[in-house]
């Protein structure tokens, strides 16, 4: 039985394997857009003992379906920055997640912030699309990828100026993402098989990433109190998003992520 990652790859490598785009031209129009704002930086310049909060602009999911009716990106992406979000992290999926390139491309336009594109980039066309969009980072998820793919992409990410987001699950992707030298990188709690969250990913595998690597947590964080064992195991961002998102105060969501590494 296929499951909800087989699906969704699936229909994104269809999509790739029909673009007829030339790679070089995409590379050469990406090249000229106007530089990214540093996505990795400002995960970095937050205040010290201050978890970075990416937070997400989503629309659904496809084990939950609707969390936002009607939901306007560039409100959120407002609500978001005056809670304080270091960086925001946009689903421009449209099939499973009801997300688009122009959902990006609203929410970065009232923002200082930097941007991640969250998508599943199957494709080097997907990374140039990521900076023609305007994204200043990009999501490689280590699980969806083979090791040439991985490497390749990581490169052209970091030939086009953007930051990688490199995703892992377990032990033996973080050894593939370290392979690449990856400076940024995302432990999803959530397992793309079931889609269930397993909040002892982790903390399991924070205090294995070297020092020199960004940790990112990644799903299933609802509150300071999911927060903070992972603060405890390392990581320096939370990347939070049907919380924050469904929150009927989501400046207060994103305020209280970031008071509980300041002992508020």
């Amino acid at each position: 039985m296929a499951t909800y990652l087989d699906r969704i790859l699936d229909a994104h490598r269809t999509q790739a394997a029909a673009d007829q785009r030339i790679l070089d031209v995409l590379v050469e129009r990406a090249r000229m857009v106007p530089p990214p704002r540093g996505f990795g930086e400002a995960l970095l310049e937050v205040s010290e003992g201050e978890p970075a909060i990416i937070a997400e602009v989503k629309r659904r999911s496809p084990s939950r379906g609707d969390l936002v009716t009607n939901l306007d990106p560039e409100t959120v992406a407002t609500q978001y920055a005056a809670g304080g979000a270091a960086c925001l992290s946009v689903l421009t999926d449209s099939d499973h997640f009801g997300g688009s390139p122009e959902d990006l491309v609203s929410a970065r336009e009232v923002v200082s912030i930097p941007v991640l594109r969250k998508d599943f980039t199957v494709d080097p066309r997907d990374v140039c699309d990521a900076r023609l969009m305007g994204a200043d980072a990009v999501l490689l998820i280590v699980a969806a990828l083979d090791d040439v793919q991985l490497a390749d992409f990581y490169d052209l990410t970091d030939e086009l100026g953007l930051d990688a987001l490199v995703e892992i699950h377990d032990e033996a992707e973080l050894e593939r993402a370290l392979a690449i030298n990856a400076r940024l990188v995302g432990v999803n709690q959530r397992d793309l098989v079931t889609f269930e969250v397993d909040t002892a990913r982790a903390v399991r595998m924070g205090p294995l990433m070297p020092d020199g690597v960004i940790r990112v947590a990644e799903s299933g964080i609802r509150g300071p109190a999911d927060a903070a064992p992972l603060l405890k195991a390392g990581y320096q961002a939370l990347l939070v998003g049907e919380s924050a998102v469904t929150s009927s105060d989501r400046c207060g969501a994103i305020r209280a992520l970031r008071g509980l590494g300041a002992g508020e």
